[in-house]
């Protein structure tokens, strides 16, 4: 019974990889970052032309066609075996004993032999539970090593959207430059033909122009790899959707950092290496089971053929265990039990100190872009709207229009490239802790 439970448990253990803790992070990925409320979608609408895809939809698909995660169901079904064949119990040896048979004088022939038909086999007893109790901790190991590549496959798949959304945002930032830039170039057009500018203005507007339109290219391919890449996810070699849905600029509210920093612990590699130390001290237990003697007991019928009469034969074998031989290996397993203990001690410390510096570069990028999205953008634009009015008027040049307006696009891509850092952050300190790290 107690050899079906410790199976049971150690099947337990594998099975299930798709509904487990890590789906905590999972949901926090959908619910805290940047993607939710402008493009809920259902997953056979996104492969629709002009239909923005998810980031819901976009983990769904990675987490159930990813072919790494594919790949991994056949070493959960290898350690599945390896369970069954620790539980196994030795099969139990026939034995045929001959005796006085075919000698010489009285005990030529076989008037006088006896045969002795016996069964022996081996109580492993301890031994065998420990067996199968290092098969189990091992179990449990595999699986969290399923959980966490399934976690790297998401925070995978986030990156990569978020890389779709921001070049998304560049290129609409680059599409304005460039509507910026031909207004302009008209405005210098009808001055140039009303005799208040030089003809030179004209030629470095229309050379501007043709910068921003190249810009917008580079920006445009840019973005075409991003959709391949984030299709790869899932397996497509050509992306199903035209665009991805998300709002970039909505920042999200962080919790402090003592609260970060009390999940710690159920950082994913804490968590394996709580399995590896059971591993270690199922070893350690297993190790100790074999410093005891085997008992081999045995069971038969003897046949007299001088009395034609026969008797129940017994024997049982304990081997004496005068000398341990089992003493390097018990001294190995109990390294490694101390070596994991400290590896994980370790880890905390350059844990935390990671998780310390991404905390701060995340709140230096949330005060630069809301800086930038609250006082410096709409400063500069409302700079560019009165500069403008004011060159038509020949109060401005074309040297300070072009300056503000220069300095009103680097602004807004300023703040793309903060909001997708914030957002970056926020997916690499949520997979350090496993937990979700903003406020609803």
């Amino acid at each position: 019974m107690e050899q079906r439970n410790v199976l049971a448990e150690a099947g337990a253990c594998i099975r299930p990889i798709v509904g487990s803790r890590p789906f905590g992070l999972l949901l926090a990925l959908l619910t805290a970052t940047f993607v939710l409320h402008p493009s809920t979608v259902h997953a056979e609408g996104e492969r629709a032309n002009g239909v923005a895809l998810g980031l819901p939809v976009a983990l769904a698909k990675a987490i159930q066609h990813n072919k790494e995660l594919a790949a991994f169901e056949f070493r959960l079904e290898e350690q599945l075996g390896r369970v069954q064949q620790a539980g196994l119990v030795p099969n139990p040896e026939l034995k045929v004993v001959l005796e006085d048979a075919v000698g010489s004088g009285k005990f030529s022939g076989f008037s006088r032999a006896q045969t002795t038909l016996s069964l022996e086999w081996v109580l492993e007893g301890r031994i065998r539970r420990r067996r199968v109790g290092v098969a189990a901790a091992r179990s449990s190991l595999l699986a969290l090593d399923a959980e966490i590549l399934r976690l790297d496959v998401a925070a995978e798949t986030a990156q990569h959207f978020l890389s779709s959304l921001a070049n998304q945002a560049r290129l609409e930032n680059a599409s304005e430059a460039v509507s910026l830039a031909e207004q302009l170039v008209g405005a210098v057009k009808r001055r140039v033909r009303a005799g208040k500018s030089p003809s030179a203005e004209l030629a470095r507007a229309e050379a501007e122009l043709a910068a921003m339109r190249l810009a917008r290219d580079d920006i445009t391919h840019e973005l075409s790899i991003a959709y391949h890449r984030l299709a790869a996810q899932w397996g497509d070699m050509e992306p199903g959707f035209s665009s991805v849905g998300g709002d970039l600029l909505a920042l999200p509210t962080t919790e402090p950092f003592p609260t970060l920093a009390a999940h710690i612990e159920q950082n994913p590699q804490f968590t394996r290496f709580v399995s590896e130390a059971r591993v270690a001290e199922a070893n350690v237990r297993a190790a100790e089971a074999r410093r005891w003697p085997t008992l081999r007991p045995t069971l038969g019928v003897r046949r007299y053929e001088e009395t034609d009469d026969a008797a129940l034969y017994a024997e049982l074998t304990i081997p004496l265990p005068l000398f341990s031989r089992n003493q390097g290996q018990l001294t190995e397993s109990r390294a490694a039990l101390a070596k994991t203990r400290a590896d994980a001690s370790a880890a905390r410390v350059r844990v935390h100190t990671v998780l310390f510096e991404l905390y701060e570069e995340l709140q230096h990028h949330l005060h630069r872009a809301e800086t930038l999205d609250d006082e410096i953008i709409p400063r500069l634009a409302q700079a560019l709207e009165e500069t403008r009015r004011g060159y038509e008027q020949g109060r401005y040049s074309y040297f300070e229009w072009g300056i503000v307006q220069a300095d009103l696009i680097a602004a807004r891509n300023e703040l793309i490239e903060a909001s997708t850092g914030v957002h970056r952050l926020v997916i690499a300190l949520e997979r350090l802790t496993g937990e979700s790290m903003t406020r609803p």
